[in-house]
C-alpha cells in the first residue's frame, strides 16, 4: 500500500466503525501552553475535560492529526537525519471516544485492523498492560480487563498470551494530560521486527529499533487531584494515537509483512522519497539510505554519510516549516515563530551539504512536490502553496545574506579553540550578529569534535531567554478541579458591558477565576471563539484573558494579584473590536450553510466549523465542489449581505424545533430541552426566515454588517467531508489583495522559468513559446469594488493566464529534455565507442549535461564493460565526474566509489556511491590534466 492507501484505510475503518471522520486541527494550538500541537489529543481536550459535548454522533471521532515535536518539552529536532525514525513533523492516526465505547470495542478494533484487515502476523505482536508498583505509590491497579481481552485474541491464534503480553510501569503504560486532569491506564502494540521473528517479548520499551511501538491505546477512567490523589471520572473515554510514518515504514519495507531480513526506516517510504526525488534532481546528487551507529563520532563521517543525513533533515524540515505556514504560523523571533526560523535556517545550512548555496537557492523550490503529495489530505498546503514557497524564498535568501560571513567567523575562531570548547562569546556573536541559531553552532562544533561554552552562552543571552520562557509560559489544565453550583446569566447576545456581582473566586496557578451573577462574555463552544476585554473595579482594569464555562457557571480569568473578592461590584467589558468581526464571521457561517443548499445540494450537512476574528472554517459532507458553485456561492452569499436582511433569534423548546426540516440541526439535543434559533430573513419572533439554525453563539443584527464575503479555499479533507475556508469584511478585502499578489509573484516566476526554457529551445534551434502579458489588479481597484461577479471573472482570468503559463512552461520543458536527451544519447555513444572499441578508460573533455554521465555510466553497466572508467562532464558551470568498476576492476581491488573519493579531491569536489559506480560533482577547474594522469595511475595499479 502506499502512504496515502494506508492512511485513508485506517480513516475508512473506523468510519465503518461509526466514527465521524474529522480533519486536522491547525498546527497553531488552542492552549496557551503548547508551541505547537504536539498529540492527536490537543483538539479534543475540551472534551475529555467535560467542558464542552462532542458534536458527534454517535460521540466518537477518527482523524490523521498534523503533530509537531521540536521545542519545549517534546523536542525530537537534534535526531532529525540521524536514525531512522525522528521526525519533527508527524502524522498521528487516532480513534476517539467520548464516554461511549471502551476497552472492549477499542482492543477488538486495533487487532481487527492491524491483524485481520492489513495482515500483520499476530505471532509478531506485542501489547503491553499497565501493572503498577504499589511500594512506589503507583495509581490505580493492574489492568485486568485489557490483559483479559488481549488474551483471548492471542489465543485465537493459537499463541501464548504469558509471552505476548507485557506487563509495563507507570511510566510506559500511565497516561496523564498533565500533573492534574483526565489520565488512566495504556495498552501499547509493539512489533518484533527480528528477521525470524522469535524475540519472545524480551525487546518490548528496550529502546530497540528491531521492536517498535505503532499504537498506543489509552483508556481513560481517572482525574488527577491537586491533592495526589485519582478519583473515577464520570465518563470514561478512549484516546488512541498511531503513529502514521512508523506504520508505512512497517508495511512498506516488509514488502506487506512478507520480508523482515531489513531494518525498517521511515525515510524508505513514499513519505520521503518524491522529496529525495526532486533533491536529486535539484542538487545533482544521489541519496543513499544509510545511517550512522548510534552515539558515533560526527567528526569522523564520511562524506556519503553527511550527504544522507543533509537529505533527511531537508526534507523533515521542509514538511514541518511548510504545514506549519499554511497553518498560519510564520518565522520569527519569539516563541514557536523562533522555533520555526531555526529549523529552517538548519535546513538551509545542511543545504549547503548538498551544494547549494546563496546563488544558488533550493528550499522553496520543494514546496510544490510536498503539496501535490499532501495536498488532498491537508487542503491548506495546496491552496497556500504559494505563500508558503514565497515564505520560504524570503527566509532563505535572508539568512543567505548572512551565512557565508558566519560561517567564515565561525572557521576564524576556530584557532582560538582551547580544551575542545568554542567561547560562549563566539556563540553569541553569531546568534546576535549572523542569525545563528546556538543549535546550528553546536552542529557545526560537532562535525569538528569540540563543544560550546553553554554556560558562558546562556549568561549571554539571559534577557532573550527570559521573553522566550515568557513566550513559552505554561499552565496546568484542569479537568473541572472548580466546584461550584453558581449560575451564571449571559446577557452578551445584545450587551457589550454589564455591571455584574462577584459570586466566586477561585486561586488557579498564576491566574484567578472569577465567577460573577452575569456576562456579556461569550465562553468557547459550538465552534465560536471565546471573548477578551476587561473587568474593571473601581479606578483598575483588569485584563480578562481567558472565559471557562463550569456547569452552569461562567468563570474569568485575569491576573492572578488582581484584588477581587465575593461580593463586589465589578463592571465586565467585551473587547467589542473583536467581538463585531467575530460575530460577522459566525452569521457568515449561516448564509454559507444556506448556500451550500440552495447550489450543492440539500444533502449536505455540517461536520464542524470553527470561526474567530480572522476568518471562519466550514465542514461538510459532499462530493466535489466546482469553481462555478463556489462562486454561485459567493454571489448568493453576497447577494444577502448586500440586502440589509434582518438577523434574530428566538428560544423554543426542542420538541417544537426538532421537526422543522426548515431548522438546521446538526447540534441536535446538544443544548438540552430549550434550544435557541438563529434565522436570517422573516419577521422577529416568527420563525420564517430563509436560513435558520440552532446555535448559541452571537451574530450580527444585520447582515450588512458582514461587508463582504469571500471563500479562500474549497477540497477535500477526508472521504466525503469539504473544508471551506472564508474571510468577511476587511479580512476579505485584505485577503483578495494578497491573492492577487500572490499570482503575481506565481505568474512571475512562471514566466522567468518559460523564459529560460525558451532560451534553451532557440540554443537548440526549436521556436520559442510565447504567451501574452499577465493583467495587473491594483489594490485600490479592489477596494472600490463591490461587484462579486466581475470581482470573480477578474480573477478567474488571472487563475487561466496563470494555468496557461504553467502549462507552457511545461510544454517547453518537456521539448528541452527530449531534444537534451536525444543530443545526450549521441554524445554518449560517441563516448562510448571511444571507451570500449578503442579501450580508452579515460574520457574528460566532454562538455554537455549530468544527464550524459548517467548515460554513459548506464551504457557501460548495459554493455558489460569489465575495465575501470573515469568520466568528466563539463556543464559549463561545475564539473560532473563518475567512475565506473567493471568486473575485471572489482577483481584488482579497485572501488568506484573509493577511486572517486579520492580522485575528486584533486579539484576540490566530493562524491561516493557502491563499488561498481559512482558519482560527484567538483568545480570548474584547470587541473583536468592532473586529473586524467591520476586516473592513469590508479587504474594501471
Amino acid at each position: 500500500m502506499t502512504a496515502a492507501e494506508i492512511r485513508q484505510s485506517f480513516l475508512d475503518f473506523f468510519h465503518e466503525k461509526q466514527h465521524t471522520i474529522v480533519p486536522s486541527a491547525s498546527l497553531l494550538p488552542q492552549s496557551p501552553g503548547l508551541l505547537f500541537t504536539n498529540a492527536g489529543m490537543n483538539p479534543f481536550v475540551p472534551y475529555f475535560l467535560g467542558t464542552e459535548e462532542p458534536p458527534f454522533s454517535p460521540p466518537r471521532a477518527t482523524d490523521t492529526q498534523k503533530c509537531i515535536r521540536a521545542g519545549g518539552k517534546h523536542n525530537d529536532l537534534e535526531d532529525v537525519g540521524y536514525d531512522t525514525y525522528h521526525h519533527t513533523l508527524f502524522e498521528m492516526l487516532g480513534n476517539w471516544s467520548f464516554g461511549d465505547y471502551f476497552k472492549k470495542e477499542a482492543i477488538a478494533w486495533a487487532w481487527e485492523l492491524v491483524v485481520e484487515r492489513w495482515g500483520l502476523p499476530a505471532n509478531r505482536l506485542y501489547a503491553t498492560v499497565y501493572s503498577p508498583d504499589k511500594s512506589k505509590g503507583d495509581p490505580g491497579e493492574f489492568d485486568q480487563e485489557a490483559w483479559d481481552l488481549w488474551a483471548e485474541l492471542f489465543r485465537s491464534k493459537g499463541l501464548d498470551p504469558r509471552i505476548h503480553i507485557v506487563d509495563g510501569n507507570v511510566e510506559d503504560n500511565f497516561w496523564m494530560m498533565g500533573e492534574t486532569g483526565p489520565c488512566g491506564p495504556c495498552s501499547e502494540l509493539h512489533v518484533d521486527m527480528t528477521p525470524e521473528g522469535d524475540s519472545r517479548g524480551e525487546l518490548v520499551n528496550k529502546d530497540s529499533d528491531l521492536c517498535i511501538e505503532i499504537w498506543n491505546l489509552v483508556f481513560i477512567q481517572y482525574n488527577a487531584e491537586s491533592d495526589g490523589t485519582f478519583r473515577d471520572l464520570p465518563a470514561c473515554h478512549v484516546d488512541t494515537g498511531m503513529g502514521f510514518e512508523r506504520v508505512c515504514s512497517l508495511i512498506q519495507n516488509t514488502k506487506g509483512f512478507t520480508d523482515f531480513s531489513e531494518k525498517p526506516t521511515n525515510y524508505a517510504t513514499d513519505v520521503f522519497t518524491p522529496i529525495f526525488r526532486k533533491l536529486e534532481e535539484l542538487s545533482g546528487k544521489t541519496y543513499h539510505d544509510i545511517y550512522p551507529e548510534p552515539d558515533a563520532d560526527r567528526s569522523a563521517f564520511s562524506d556519503e554519510m553527511k550527504e544522507a543525513i543533509a537529505f533527511r533533515v531537508i526534507a523533515d524540515h521542509l514538511r514541518t516549516l511548510s504545514c506549519s505556514i499554511a497553518d498560519g504560523i510564520q518565522p520569527g523571533n519569539n516563541g514557536r515563530n523562533y522555533v520555526l526560523r531555526r529549523i529552517l535556517r538548519r535546513a538551509v545550512r545542511y543545504g549547503r551539504q548538498l551544494g547549494f548555496s546563496g546563488e544558488k537557492p533550493f528550499f522553496g523550490q520543494l514546496v510544490g512536490t510536498l503539496a501535490a503529495q499532501l495536498g488532498d489530505v491537508f487542503p491548506e498546503l495546496r491552496d497556500r502553496e504559494a505563500s508558503v514557497r514565497l515564505t520560504l524564498e524570503r527566509e532563505e535568501g535572508s539568512f543567505n545574506e548572512t551565512l557565508d560571513r558566519g560561517l567564515k567567523r565561525f572557521e576564524d575562531a576556530l584557532p582560538a579553540v582551547k580544551d575542545g570548547i568554542l567561547s560562549g562569546e563566539v556563540a553569541f556573536q553569531l546568534y546576535d550578529t549572523f542569525g545563528f541559531p546556538v543549535d546550528l553552532t553546536q552542529l557545526l562544533c560537532e562535525e569538528r569534535g569540540i563543544k560550546v561554552n553553554m554556560q558562558r552562552f546562556d549568561e549571554l543571552m539571559d534577557e532573550q531567554k527570559k521573553k522566550a520562557q515568557a513566550a513559552q509560559k505554561t499552565t496546568i489544565v484542569r479537568a473541572l478541579d472548580i466546584k461550584t453550583d453558581a449560575i451564571t446569566e449571559f446577557v452578551g447576545f445584545d450587551q457589550d458591558e454589564a455591571d455584574v456581582m462577584v459570586l466566586e473566586v477561585h486561586p488557579q496557578e498564576d491566574a484567578l477565576f472569577v465567577i460573577t451573577d452575569a456576562t456579556p462574555f461569550y465562553a468557547e463552544m459550538g465552534g465560536q471563539v471565546g471573548d477578551t476585554g476587561i473587568l474593571v473595579k473601581g479606578p483598575l482594569a483588569h485584563d480578562v484573558s481567558a472565559v471557562q464555562q463550569i456547569g452552569r457557571a461562567r468563570a474569568h480569568a485575569i491576573p492572578g494579584d488582581a484584588d477581587v473578592q465575593p461580593g463586589d461590584s465589578v463592571k465586565l467589558r467585551i473587547d467589542h473590536r473583536r467581538r463585531r468581526p467575530i460575530e460577522s464571521h459566525h452569521t457568515a457561517t449561516h448564509l454559507l450553510h444556506w448556500a451550500l443548499h440552495e447550489v450543492v445540494s440539500s444533502d449536505v450537512a455540517q461536520q464542524g466549523s470553527a470561526v474567530d476574528e480572522e476568518r471562519l472554517r466550514f465542514d461538510f459532507n459532499s462530493g466535489a465542489v466546482s469553481r462555478e458553485q463556489i462562486e454561485q456561492i459567493e454571489e448568493l452569499v453576497n447577494e444577502k449581505i448586500f440586502a440589509d436582511v434582518s438577523v434574530s433569534w428566538k428560544e423554543i423548546p426542542y420538541s417544537e424545533a426538532k421537526d422543522r426540516e426548515d431548522i438546521m440541526q446538526f447540534f441536535g439535543d446538544k443544548y438540552g430541552d430549550t434550544v435557541r434559533v438563529v434565522q436570517i430573513g422573516g419577521e422577529a419572533g416568527k420563525l420564517d426566515g430563509f436560513a435558520m439554525e440552532l446555535c448559541g453563539g452571537t451574530h450580527v443584527g444585520n447582515t450588512r454588517a458582514v461587508g463582504f464575503f469571500k471563500i479562500k479555499s474549497e477540497g477535500a479533507i477526508a472521504s466525503g467531508v469539504r473544508r471551506i475556508e472564508a474571510a468577511c469584511g476587511e479580512r476579505a478585502w485584505e485577503y483578495l489583495v494578497q491573492y492577487a499578489e500572490q499570482l503575481r509573484v506565481e505568474a512571475e516566476g512562471l514566466t522567468e522559468k518559460l523564459a529560460a526554457a525558451n532560451e534553451r529551445l532557440s540554443e537548440l534551434g526549436e521556436e520559442p513559446l510565447e504567451v501574452g502579458k499577465m493583467p495587473r489588479i491594483m489594490a485600490a481597484m479592489l477596494a472600490e469594488n463591490r461587484d462579486v461577479k466581475q470581482i470573480n471573472d477578474t480573477f478567474g482570468g488571472l487563475r487561466r493566464k496563470v494555468e496557461e503559463l504553467k502549462e507552457a512552461g511545461i510544454t517547453a520543458e518537456k521539448k528541452v529534455k527530449k531534444l537534451e536527451a536525444s543530443a545526450a544519447a549521441k554524445q554518449a555513444d560517441s563516448a562510448l565507442a571511444l571507451l570500449i572499441e578503442k579501450g580508452e578508460p579515460i574520457v574528460t573533455a566532454l562538455e554537455s549535461n549530468a544527464g550524459v554521465l548517467q548515460e554513459l555510466l548506464n551504457g557501460l553497466k548495459k554493455k558489460q564493460f569489465g575495465e575501470a572508467a573515469f568520466l568528466v562532464v563539463d556543464d559549463g558551470s561545475k564539473l560532473h565526474l563518475g567512475v565506473y568498476c567493471g568486473a575485471s576492476a572489482l577483481d584488482r581491488g579497485l572501488k568506484a566509489g573509493d577511486v572517486l573519493r579520492e580522485l575528486s579531491a584533486i579539484v576540490g569536489g566530493k562524491g561516493g556511491g557502491k563499488p561498481e559506480m559512482a558519482r560527484g560533482a567538483a568545480p570548474k577547474s584547470d587541473k583536468l590534466a592532473e586529473l586524467e594522469t591520476a586516473a592513469r595511475e590508479m587504474f594501471a595499479s
